[in-house]
């Protein structure tokens, strides 16, 4: 431990900082001290010299009268005695003087005190009393001019005169000592303050030269260490290592150096692995994102497929690769795509058809005719529950199968998968779609065009007995006409068949459709017809959105061909949790009550409509005049029975039975 204080620079500058602050409490000290002595010395002075002055004054007051008359002269005479007396037992005086009696100032005052007791006071004590009034005199029934009297007056003055200059010399040597007193003192204090003076201005350069020599040198070659480390560089250090404070921090900033070196190094090394993760992930992320796309592309070939493969094989940096799809489990199965350039293919169908019940990823080791292995890695391209195919990948001899590699094809397999599954989707919905759209021509052909071909077929039979009957002309003109009526008939309803069998929603949304079918049935007649459609910011499908126009397009048919109408008002309500309520209400003369069949074709139609959607169909006269359609439905959610499709996804198919 001694050694440690000793080469402290704390320790060292601290006790150089005390003695400066010592020094200065030492001398403030010795002021205060020597102040104190000092204390009252000046006042001492004066009153020692003032006794000086008051015995020059009785002197001179005994020795002059100057015509004053004998009382006040008496009364003068006395009141200077009286202030000597008062002068010499002063406090400011006797106060200053020293307790120890051997002390010279003491034995100077206690001579003057004593010589004014026995000698000068007994003296001018005799005289003042020769000088009283009568009743106080101390010679009574004196003359003025009485010879004795005025020998002893004269004899007292030349006493007083003569022992005065000895008693004046006690005085000053009393002032001469009270001043070297103080004089000394303020010597002792000039002494104190000069050597305080010096001693701190050693203290003040010492501290200087050690912060010189072992402060400033350290912290340079401290502040160097930390500039290069904050570079980082790390193989810079400290020179400063003794036994000090700084030293030890510098010895500290070595080792620490030497663990960041270390640490650095290793995070750098970190750094190059987590860089090279990161790009094979990124190549990952980019392989998937190129499967996405093109298995979402619009034309989907075997040669896409082979693209994939290869660009499977430079991301995982083993190859090459087969696609091999089943058209049923446990059927028939051909090879879709394979990434060989060779033309050979990974596997055989044999092969493939044993691997297509597999659960998981599996690697295959198959033997050659030549009895070399061959490792494969088997993938099943599933979608949900159902396994379409395999994709296999050739391991090459040596290679090590690394978890990302085997995770990275899994995704891709179940991104082929995935495609293929909405392809068969998308190929089972299209033929549902064209099944019901058939469906809905042929019952609007048989509701309108056929029943109007039967209606014209029968009034050609009578066209045909009237003639054979050789009838009036009245008649066959009559049949002729209503034939004329039916064609007239048949013919606009296979336009307006044709026009339902157009008719499309486009990307410009319900609301842009239902306003260009009110502007085409405003073109088409002198009604009014007005459209308010707030549904609530609700989309509905596009297989809705079609029923539910086609509607509103046939309850207008009706309403310019039969109503006789002026104005007409399509509203369309509803939204989020409340049913879809459309209406179309027109002021004509109304729907009778049973109306003519062969004159509302379009009714059914509607009706048919309506209950596709699961809805409800209700048209009702007015009380006094038009005709009000409503119809309901639950609004679904959008896509719920729209026909999925994707496009060119069958094509797949197409091409692999082409290629086979």
């Amino acid at each position: 431990m001694a050694p440690r204080f000793k080469n402290s620079i704390v320790l060292r500058m601290g006790l150089s900082m005390g003695s400066i602050i010592l020094l200065g409490f030492l001398t403030m000290l010795g002021s205060i001290i020597i102040e104190e002595k000092t204390q009252g010395h000046a006042a001492a002075v004066n009153q020692a010299g003032s006794l000086r002055m008051q015995s020059y004054r009785i002197a001179t007051r005994l020795v002059y009268q100057s015509g004053i008359d004998t009382e006040t002269y008496w009364k003068l005479t006395n009141q200077l005695v009286q202030e000597f007396e008062e002068r010499l037992r002063s406090p400011r005086l006797i106060g200053i003087m020293p307790s120890d009696p051997n002390h010279r100032l003491t034995k100077a005052y206690n001579r003057i005190n004593q010589q004014w007791h026995r000698k000068i006071k007994p003296v001018l004590t005799v005289y003042v009393g020769l000088m009283a009034p009568d009743k106080s005199r101390l010679i009574p029934d004196y003359e003025a001019d009485d010879p004795l009297f005025v020998a002893t007056q004269q004899n007292i003055r030349k006493r007083y005169v003569s022992i005065v200059d000895r008693f004046v010399d006690d005085i000053d040597n009393l002032v001469r000592l009270l001043e070297e007193g103080t004089e000394s003192n303020i010597q002792w204090l000039r002494i104190i303050q000069l050597n305080s003076l010096f001693l701190t201005l050693a203290a003040v350069f010492y501290t200087m030269f050690l912060v010189q020599a072992a402060v400033l040198p350290p912290l340079r070659d401290l502040l160097r260490f930390a500039q290069h480390a904050r570079r980082g560089d790390f193989t810079v250090r400290v020179k400063h290592e003794q036994g000090d404070e700084l030293g030890q921090l510098g010895s500290a900033f070595n080792g620490m150096a030497d663990d960041l070196s270390k640490m650095y190094a290793d995070l750098e090394k970190r750094v190059r692995e987590k860089t090279v993760d990161l790009e094979r992930s990124n190549r990952s992320l980019e392989l998937l994102y190129k499967t996405t796309r093109r298995l979402s592309d619009t034309h989907i070939s075997p040669q896409m497929y082979e693209e994939l493969l290869k660009d499977i094989e430079k991301v995982v940096g083993f190859g090459p690769g087969n696609i091999c799809l089943a058209k049923s489990m446990g059927g028939e199965v051909f090879t879709l795509a394979s990434s060989n350039l060779s033309g050979a293919t990974v596997c055989n169908k044999e092969e493939c058809l044993a691997c297509m019940n597999q659960q998981g990823t599996q690697i295959k080791e198959w033997r050659e005719s030549d009895l070399t292995a061959r490792r494969v890695l088997s993938i099943p391209i599933r979608d949900q529950d159902e396994q379409h195919g395999i994709l296999f990948i050739a391991i090459p001899e040596g290679t090590l199968l690394k978890v990302w590699q085997k995770q990275l094809l899994e995704a891709v397999a179940d991104h082929i998968g995935a495609a293929i599954g909405v392809a068969y989707r998308t190929t089972y919905n299209r033929r549902l779609a064209l099944y019901e759209e058939r469906g809905v021509i042929a019952r609007e052909l048989h509701d309108s065009l056929a029943q109007s071909l039967s209606y014209l077929k029968i009034q050609v039979s009578r066209l045909d007995m009237a003639l054979k009957q050789s009838r009036d002309e009245q008649t066959i003109q009559g049949v002729v006409q209503e034939i004329r009526e039916g064609l007239s008939s048949a013919y606009r309803q296979l336009r307006e068949l044709l026009t339902t069998f157009r008719l499309k929603v486009d990307g410009r949304g319900l609301r842009q459709a239902l306003e260009d079918t009110v502007d085409e049935f405003n073109g088409r007649g002198d009604i009014d017809i007005r459209l308010d459609c707030n549904l609530q910011g609700l989309q509905l499908s596009e297989n809705q959105e079609i029923h539910v126009l086609q509607v509103i397009r046939e309850a207008l048919s009706n309403v310019i061909s039969h109503s006789g109408a002026t104005a007409a008002q399509v509203t369309l309500t509803g939204g989020e949790d409340e049913p879809i309520r459309v209406s179309v209400v027109d002021d004509g003369h109304g729907i009778p009550d049973s109306p003519e069949r062969s004159r509302h074709y379009g009714l059914a139609i509607m009706d048919e409509r309506v209950r596709s959607l699961d809805g409800t169909l209700t048209i009702e006269p007015l009380p006094e005049h038009g005709t009000r359609v409503v119809f309901e439905f639950m609004a679904s959610k959008k896509g719920h029975e729209a026909l999925e499709s994707q496009p060119g996804s069958d094509s797949v198919y197409i091409a692999a039975n082409e290629r086979e």
